[in-house]
């Protein structure tokens, strides 16, 4: 995709464009076009197939998910545009209870559905177009993390697992039932203590799993991390599922990629390790928060774990 998109880049250049304060010159969460000096809008998409049962649950995972990046932003929403791809064999009972889920996360985030699209699709695909408004001095992005930064994650990590086992039939419904708790749940509420907290950066955890996306942090942030493995909060069932292979095929993908961008001390256990790289849906937030802050950020937001620290260097994460 990288390879695909720079003939864009070379289009249309930040020089020309200078109230587009986050686009494709830089990896991040989600565009940022500033309207005025108090005002500045917020745009992202997602959408993909479902990764549970039950549509109601797919709906409003697809649509936390979608507007997860809004706050990883450091944003609020404003409205949501409904994208859709759909079977016409399997009836507008399901389609309607996909996008009640949908709808009833956009209403719980204060935002508004607005409208949508749908095309017809071989299989279920749902998400949202999402517009969010921020303060443009208020801008959160994955660069700007500095040493001496504690870094808090905000969910616990291993949906990528558990769905996994969900697809085999060897779940266990109450994990099953925490991991879809933790993927429904708005990172609206830690957004807001991240801004509070003066946090200097941050992004969310989905696709690129733990490492993948904090590789992009450091990475803009020219910086190192430091990850206590003994810190990282893990989903029920998580650490077993992972023991018995229970890994989609994006953890291989992602960890040939990062790799190079992490150190794993001898103690750290394989399945760790792979843990760190397994892709994620709607997780939560990876946040840099000032020394000084990281009480008042824990204060704010009970859900943020201390999971390692910032330190100087060039783009590296040590796992110890």
């Amino acid at each position: 995709m990288a390879r695909a998109i720079e003939p864009l880049k070379n289009l249309f250049r930040p020089a020309d464009y200078p109230n587009l304060l986050v686009g494709l010159a830089r990896a991040d969460d989600a565009a940022v076009y500033e309207l005025n000096p108090e005002q500045a809008i917020i745009t992202t998409t997602d959408f993909f197939p479902p990764v549970v049962d039950d549509p109601y649950d797919f709906g409003a995972i697809a649509a936390a998910n979608a507007m997860s990046d809004v706050y990883a932003m450091g944003g609020q929403v404003l409205f949501a545009i409904n994208l859709v791809g759909y079977p016409e064999s399997l009836g507008p009972e399901l389609l309607a209870e996909i996008l009640r889920g949908g709808a009833e996360k956009v209403a719980e985030a204060g935002g508004v559905i607005a409208g949508g699209h749908s095309v017809s699709d071989k299989e279920p695909k749902y998400g949202l177009a999402v517009i969010g408004l921020i303060h443009p001095s208020l801008v959160k992005t994955k660069g700007g993390a500095a040493a001496g930064d504690i870094l808090f994650l905000t969910k616990g990590l291993g949906v990528g697992v558990v769905t996994t086992a969900l697809k085999r039939e060897q779940a266990d419904t109450e994990h099953v039932a925490a991991a879809v708790q933790s993927m429904k749940t708005l990172n609206r509420a830690a957004a807001q203590a991240a801004l509070a907290a003066s946090a200097r950066a941050m992004t969310d955890i989905t696709g690129f799993g733990f490492i993948g996306h904090a590789s992009e942090m450091i990475l803009e942030s020219q910086v190192d991390f430091v990850i206590a493995s003994n810190k990282v909060p893990w989903l029920p069932g998580a650490v077993a599922y992972g023991s018995a292979g229970m890994f989609p095929g994006g953890t291989k993908r992602n960890s040939n990629y990062f790799e190079p961008r992490v150190r794993f001390e001898s103690h750290v256990d394989p399945v760790i390790k792979s843990l760190l790289m397994t892709p994620e849906t709607s997780g939560g937030l990876l946040i840099a928060v000032p020394a000084d802050r990281a009480d008042q950020f824990q204060r704010e937001c009970p859900s943020g774990v201390a999971i390692g620290q910032v330190v100087s260097g060039a783009g590296m994460i040590r796992v110890v």
